[in-house]
């Protein structure tokens, strides 16, 4: 369980510290979500229930995943970079 708390703690100071490229910033989001599947894994493996919201959790990281992944090909094709200060939307 302290692997999964170091993995959360970990993902979310790359995050706060890789604001330059939009895909430093998914990639370790998408490192926090994996630490939060494998701590509801192993809490409902501890509690003996079954692992049926895991799947559920499993399916939908993927398709924020792939949104996100949708997205930075979008601002790339846009901007050239993926550089976030670049964004003429974000402003």
């Amino acid at each position: 369980m302290y692997l999964c708390s170091f993995m959360f703690v970990s993902g979310l100071v790359v995050f706060a510290s890789k604001r330059k490229h939009l895909l430093l910033m998914l990639l370790s989001l998408e490192f926090v979500v994996l630490s939060l599947y494998m701590s509801l894994f192993f809490g409902l493996e501890h509690m003996n229930y079954e692992y049926f919201f895991s799947m559920i959790f499993l399916t939908m990281s993927v398709c924020e995943g792939a949104l996100g992944l949708s997205v930075l090909v979008s601002m790339i094709r846009t901007c050239g970079n993926d550089y976030v200060l670049t964004f003429s939307s974000l402003w």
